[in-house]
């Protein structure tokens, strides 16, 4: 697979979050077969302000170019401070995201160092849309299940979706989550960027699945149910005939 190739099919599931004190990117990651509930994965200190304080997020889908506005009561946000990942959870009837997210790597796994990764965002300082960047795994640091990645992470790109080239489709690695400039000799020089394991999002499409069999498992009966029928209204067969 072409990285072109890959960015078309991801870009449908990537959407851009606003809140009242920054941005930064988000992902499909899972989807209700069942409902219209969708979950998008993003960097926990995109959200995290908004979500303390009960602020409006605001999802743009340029897919479709359109936009929506999720009070607090029209969402649920699961935050992962220490790891830095979150997720959105709400009912998307805009958007029309494709059916299935890409799938995410295997939770107990991990990409090694050397092979190159790609992630998609939306560059705070520029007016670009979705944007693609690209870089070698450093390393993987495995007590904070997170990548150090030989490339650029800028502002408004965090929550972006980190993905690796497989034969027939992208797989979704983790969220970038941070640039750590190196600042060895007192000047800014070029550091690495961080992307965070999607391992906690295994546990929201578990979720999603306990509640599409729960639905499934919901039956209505086909027909109603026979009514009583009152003996004086039973149809006369004719007068009775004497012993």
């Amino acid at each position: 697979m072409e990285w072109h190739v890959a960015i078309n099919r991801l870009e449908p599931h990537v959407v851009r979050i606003l809140t009242p004190d920054g941005s930064g990117t988000g992902w499909l990651v899972s989807s209700s077969k069942t409902s219209s509930l969708r979950a998008i994965a993003t960097a926990a200190h995109v959200i995290d302000h908004a979500h303390f304080w009960e602020e409006p997020i605001r999802l743009f889908h340029p897919s479709s170019g359109k936009t929506v506005l999720l009070k607090p009561d029209q969402r649920a946000i699961n935050v992962d401070a220490q790891q830095d990942v979150a997720s959105i959870v709400f009912q998307e009837v805009e958007f029309e995201f494709p059916p299935e997210p890409y799938p995410l790597i295997p939770k107990s796994k991990f990409t090694k160092p050397g092979v190159e990764i790609g992630w998609l965002g939306f560059p705070a300082i520029l007016r670009a849309g979705l944007c693609f960047f690209s870089g070698r795994i450093s390393a993987y640091l495995h007590d904070d299940s997170m990548y150090l990645v030989d490339g650029v992470a800028i502002n408004g790109v965090s929550g972006g979706p980190a993905f690796r080239l497989e034969q027939d489709n992208p797989l979704l690695m983790g969220v970038v989550s941070a640039y750590i400039p190196n600042r060895a000799t007192g000047d800014v020089l070029p550091g690495v960027a961080v992307v965070r394991n999607a391992g906690p999002f295994h546990d929201v499409a578990e979720r999603f699945h306990s509640f599409d069999e729960a639905k499934s498992q919901e039956t209505q009966p086909t027909e109603p149910p026979p009514q009583p029928v009152n003996e004086a209204e039973t149809p006369s067969r004719g007068p009775r005939q004497a012993p």
